[in-house]
C-alpha cells in the first residue's frame, strides 16, 4: 500500500487539488445566488437584457 501512495503521490495531489477547486465554485455559485446575482455577477436591474434573463422574479 505505501508503494502505491509513493507511485501515484502526484496524481494524488492533483486530483486533491482539482476537487477543492470544484468545490470552491461551488459554493461560490451558491452564495451568489443566494445574494440574487446573476452568472455575469452583477444584478439585473442595470442589466440591458434584464427582460430576457431566465432568472426572472
Amino acid at each position: 500500500m505505501p508503494a502505491f501512495l509513493i507511485n501515484n503521490l502526484s496524481t494524488i495531489i492533483i486530483g486533491a487539488l482539482i476537487m477543492l477547486m470544484i468545490i470552491l465554485i461551488i459554493a461560490s455559485m451558491i452564495r451568489d445566488k443566494k445574494k440574487g446575482l446573476t452568472s455575469c455577477r452583477c444584478g439585473c436591474a442595470s442589466c440591458p437584457l434584464s427582460g430576457g434573463c431566465a432568472n426572472k422574479k
